[in-house]
């Protein structure tokens, strides 16, 4: 099912506060990955972009009184200068392949010492997105989400992208979206159409289904088809879609949508469709069991096994609300 068309330019910021991506660094193959993809995405947006070098004190301590008292400043100004290299190295790299504007982007860089996920989620408070690698340089560098992505996507103030270091390359430039009905699944929809209007892409709206078997014998249990059950899920989206486009501004820019109705798992499922796109975009928490948590299992999901960059969008809320609970986060 194709909803929509791409007829008239995107809609334009009508915000007075300036609009910047946020990016953090710390010379590991994922936060290079993500200084690339920030790069691409604020000159996309015409926004500017601040790159965060965070670094934190290990001063060693014997008998209650520390061993020896680090360099700070020269540690900051280590870090700064490192951060600009690669910034510039990147900047270089984009340029020689072919971005025009690159070169002219608003950038620049912090160096600050601290924990680097308080200083992301800090500066989340003002900007539009955050973009982290999927591990960096912690202790534990196998894992598959570092502590740094995990804490950012669960209590940023806007929303968060997370890139792997080997991400699979987009083959069909596409932003695909999974909704379930939820308030964060609904922000997801409304930010997965902004960004496949900036990419000038297919929007893939993604829902699953389940079929059900119950252990009885009982002839009374009547069941849906799969064919009903999907025609009815894909009537129920094609409203959701409908009404996340009916509440852009007027003029504003609708991509073409294609609904897709699949029966899995829907972390699997979504994994799976977003095999060659450009993004995938999900809401913080869904409609599960565990719907008090600040990120759901499938959201976890696709952050740590996608194979491409994914956005965790959270439910919509008042700025000062979300500024309200990050700040305690960031403090705490």
């Amino acid at each position: 099912m194709d909803i929509g068309a791409n007829t008239s330019r995107p809609p334009e910021d009508t915000g007075a506060a300036p609009r910047c991506v946020v990016v953090g660094v710390d010379g590991s193959a994922g936060s290079a990955a993500a200084l690339r993809y920030a790069l691409l995405t604020a000159l996309q947006r015409g926004d500017a972009l601040k790159v965060v070098a965070a670094y934190a004190p290990e001063i060693p301590w014997t008998a209650g009184a520390p061993l020896a008292v680090a360099d700070m400043a020269g540690i900051r100004e280590d870090a700064e200068s490192r951060a600009t290299v690669l910034l510039q190295e990147m900047r270089e790299e984009l340029s020689s392949g072919g971005w025009p504007g690159v070169d002219d982007l608003d950038t620049s860089v912090v160096a600050c010492q601290g924990s680097a996920a308080v200083e992301l989620l800090r500066r989340s408070l003002e900007a539009d997105l955050v973009v982290v690698g999927s591990r960096g340089r912690g202790a534990v560098r196998s894992a598959l989400l570092g502590s740094v992505a995990l804490h950012t996507a669960t209590h940023a103030a806007c929303p968060v992208v997370v890139v792997h270091p080997a991400a699979e390359p987009a083959e069909t430039p596409r932003v695909v979206v999974g909704v379930d009905g939820s308030e964060a699944a609904r922000a997801a929809l409304a930010t997965a159409v902004d960004e496949a209007v900036r990419r000038d892409v297919e929007l893939h709206v993604v829902t699953t289904f389940s079929v059900t078997d119950y252990w009885t014998d009982l002839a009374s249990v009547v069941l849906s088809s799969v064919e009903e059950t999907q025609a009815a899920a894909r009537q129920w989206v094609g409203a959701q879609v409908a009404a996340a486009l009916q509440e852009r501004p007027a003029g504003a820019a609708a991509p073409v949508v294609r609904i897709e109705v699949v029966a899995g798992a829907p972390s699997d499922v979504l994994i799976d469709r977003a095999r060659g796109a450009a993004l995938l975009v999900v809401g913080s928490r869904g409609r599960g069991l565990f719907r008090a948590l600040l990120v759901g299992s499938v959201a976890l999901d696709c952050a740590m096994h996608a194979p491409g960059p994914v956005m965790v969008v959270h439910p919509r809320r008042s700025r000062s609300a979300r500024t309200v609970e990050t700040a305690a986060y960031a403090r705490v």
